[in-house]
This record gives structure tokens, C-alpha cells and sequence, in this order.
């Protein structure tokens, strides 16, 4: 039998997916991330790739055609010409780029995407003034860096991690006004996602018991492995993520990009997949509450009653989608003496920036909203789904398969199929 298989690298854990021919799910493992894991960050990202490999039955593992990486987006680090992180990677929430943007605005095109504090490049741009910047060979994505551990190929990213690069992904190439940058020569080659790019090492082949003939194939970020997995096919059609942060994808016939509100487009086939990500969602839930008390309290809450409190959810300042503002303060307040009420606040305060999320998109020129599909832990929650359907006015319904990493299954199988 062939099988293909995904790796999705979140925010707060990471989960390998293997799917048959069929598309049918053969095996799931998965990790969470630990809180001492900041220390070491990439030391503790490659054990734990390598141990969702390890954990995949031999039998099934022995038949894997291909593999596909997806990872968080506009988390970034810098490598060496070995490869080797010389610095703790800069993540996807990360503000730093905010001291630098005055100097990248008098670069990049007005309004353009990468004017935003956690872009990829104002990262990037901020290490360019960093002392470390000398030493380093590679600027890569976290999906580049841990198929990188895979193939070995060193330099590889795919359009969707490069558009907060800035990457012209409707011309497929860098900008004129990129490519004379000084910084031109550490960015990667962009592939078409799920590309093969070279079959495993040897050493992994022999390592894991996998397939010399084995491919890696370019991967994607998080949200859009999300999107794939949902069985979202139509204009209009779209996909929240309910993850440690909230993400928005809209399937659209017109590409809209938005810097004010943090709002971009990335290329999906002869369409577009519009939206943006915002800073609150389960990430401040689990903050105040374990998973058996969101359990509970959620089931206590009337959904069909709106809750008077409204937050802005946030567990420190700064946001980036609906509201692109990297000095945005969290609103947690008044905060009443019964969970359930505040639980009831959050979740509703949550559903209002998604709503506001798809209607800064319509606003825009997107396709009109007339479907949601549901991923990531929050899908789970009924409660939040009903106080959603009240704002959204539109069908909400879990996805089929609502984790990343069978989407990034997925796209490992189709680009293997096509080559093949």
C-alpha cells in the first residue's frame, strides 16, 4: 500500500497524520509542546518531529511515498551554511519588527503586506542589525527548516510561508524592490506547495525505517493545511481556525490585501485565500481555564443570550487581524466572580473579531461569506459554535477532518500523485 504523510507544527503542539490512498487516516500521533521547551526551541522542534516519526507503526511507516511539513506562519529563524540555527527563532507573534518599519516603509510599496511588526521580513530586517546577522547563511521558515531536516536541501520555502516575505506570489517571483535588497541573498528559493524537492536522507531512511525513494515535498503554514483539510472548495466558502490563535480563510474570486487591518491573499489555485490571523483565540482560554473547566462551564452558558461583557481578549498588547495594531491593549475587564460569566464574555468577545473579521473582507471586495467550516480544539466546543452562528448569519459546521496536518497529508499525496 502507498501512504502519505502529514506534519502540522502549531503553536502548542505538533501532530503527524498519515493518510492511504484513499484518503482514509492510517495513523495519528501527537505531541504537545511543554512549556520548558522554550529554552532550546529548535533542539526541542527537531526531537519532536523525529519522535512523531518514530511513533508511526513500522509497518505503515515502511510504505510512506511522501511527506509534507506545514508550520506556523512568520515564524522564522537564521541558519549558518550547515544549517544550524545561530539564534533562538523570532515566532509568529513577535512585535520586534515594529522598531524597524519606519526604515522598511521606505523600501517596500505603501500598504504592502510586510509592513506589519511580525511580518517575516521586519524580522528579518530587525536582524539585519542584530551583530548575529554576520554569521548567518539562511533565512527560513519553520516548515523550510524541519523538511530541511528531512531532505537536506538547504534554501527551500514554498509561497505560501513566503508571502509575509514578501514574495509576489501572482507573478511567482521576488519584487524588483526585493530582489536589489542587501538581504537578497540569504532568502530561500520558493516552490509551488507540496512540490517534491528530494527524496529523505539517507540517514533518516535508515534511522526511521523509511522508503529510500521517499519524497519531501515544499509544505504550507498551519492555517492554510487547515483549510485544505476542511473540504472547503467553493468561493465563499471558508474556514475559521480555532487554534491557539483565531484564523480567518475566505475562498475568494478577488484577491484582497489590506495592511491597515492585517488582512492578505494567498494563492490558491485560479482563486484566492483571503483573511488574516488575529493574536486572540484558545491561547487566552486555556490562560484562564483548564480544558475540564471550558468543558464544564461551556455547557452552563445559554448561548442564545448575548453576554453584556466586551473584551478584547488579548494575554498581551498587540494584534494583527482585524485590528492590525502592534500597541493594541487587552481588554479583560470588569471580570465577574463567576466563571461562567466570564467564559461566556470571552467566547462572545471572540465571536464579534471573527465577525468583524469576515466583514472587513467583504468590506474589501472579497466573495460574500456563505459558509464557515470549523477547525482546530475550539471546533469541539458546541456553545461557541451556536454564539458564532448567531454573529457569522451564515451555516457553521465542524470540518470533517479538522486538523492541519491531514490537509498537509493531503497536498503530500496530491503533488505525489501528479508526479507520479
Amino acid at each position: 500500500m502507498n501512504f502519505y504523510l502529514g506534519i502540522d507544527f502549531g503553536t502548542s503542539g505538533a501532530r503527524a497524520i498519515v493518510i492511504d490512498s484513499q484518503e482514509n487516516i492510517c495513523s495519528e500521533i501527537q505531541e504537545t509542546f511543554k512549556k520548558s521547551s522554550s529554552n532550546n526551541l529548535t533542539t526541542y522542534w527537531q526531537q519532536t518531529l523525529f519522535a512523531l516519526i518514530e511513533q508511526i507503526p513500522l509497518q505503515i511507516r515502511q510504505e510512506i511515498r511522501a511527506i509534507a511539513i506545514d508550520g506556523t506562519s512568520s515564524t522564522v529563524l537564521l541558519c549558518d551554511k550547515q544549517g544550524n540555527p545561530i539564534n533562538d527563532p523570532i515566532l509568529y507573534n513577535d512585535g520586534r519588527g515594529m522598531t524597524v518599519l519606519e526604515n522598511l516603509a521606505a523600501i517596500a510599496p505603501p500598504n504592502h503586506l510586510v509592513l506589519s511588526a511580525t511580518s517575516s521580513l521586519a524580522k528579518l530586517f530587525w536582524w539585519y542589525r542584530q551583530p548575529i546577522y554576520s554569521q548567518s547563511s539562511y533565512f527560513l521558515h519553520q516548515a523550510d527548516w524541519l523538511a530541511f531536516l528531512l531532505h537536506g536541501k538547504l534554501g527551500i520555502s514554498d509561497y505560501h510561508n513566503a508571502l509575509k516575505l514578501g514574495y509576489d506570489v501572482e507573478n511567482l517571483c521576488y519584487p524588483n524592490w526585493l530582489e536589489k535588497w542587501f538581504i537578497r541573498d540569504l532568502l530561500p528559493q520558493v516552490l509551488s506547495p507540496g512540490t517534491p524537492i528530494d527524496t529523505v536522507k539517507k540517514e533518516i531512511a535508515y534511522r526511521f525505517n523509511l522508503r529510500k525513494d521517499c519524497l519531501v515535498c515544499a509544505g504550507t503554514t498551519d492555517s492554510i493545511a487547515a483549510f485544505l483539510a476542511s473540504g472547503a472548495t467553493n468561493p465563499g466558502e471558508a474556514v475559521t481556525s480555532l487554534g491557539s490563535t483565531l484564523v480567518l480563510k475566505l475562498l475568494s474570486h478577488t484577491r484582497v490585501e489590506n495592511s491597515q487591518y492585517g488582512i492578505y491573499s494567498h494563492r490558491f489555485g485560479d482563486l484566492w485565500l483571503t483573511g488574516g490571523a488575529s493574536n486572540t483565540g484558545g491561547v487566552v482560554l486555556r490562560y484562564f481555564f483548564s480544558n475540564e473547566e471550558l468543558e464544564r462551564f461551556s455547557r452552563q452558558i445559554d448561548a442564545t443570550q448575548a453576554s453584556h461583557l466586551d473584551y478584547y481578549p488579548l494575554l498581551k498588547p498587540g494584534d494583527r487581524f482585524p485590528i492590525n495594531d502592534p500597541q493594541l491593549p487587552p481588554k479583560l475587564e470588569p471580570r465577574p466572580e463567576d466563571p461562567v460569566q466570564f467564559l461566556h464574555g470571552l467566547l462572545e468577545s471572540m465571536a464579534r473579531i471573527e465577525a468583524l473579521g469576515y466583514r472587513r473582507l467583504q468590506e474589501l471586495g472579497a466573495t460574500p461569506l456563505r459558509y464557515v467550516y470549523t477547525a482546530g480544539g475550539g471546533a469541539k466546543n458546541p456553545t461557541w459554535e451556536k454564539i458564532r452562528k448567531r454573529y457569522l448569519q451564515v451555516p457553521v459546521v465542524s470540518s470533517d477532518y479538522a486538523e492541519a496536518a491531514y490537509g498537509t497529508a493531503l497536498l503530500a499525496k496530491k503533488k505525489y500523485l501528479i508526479r507520479d
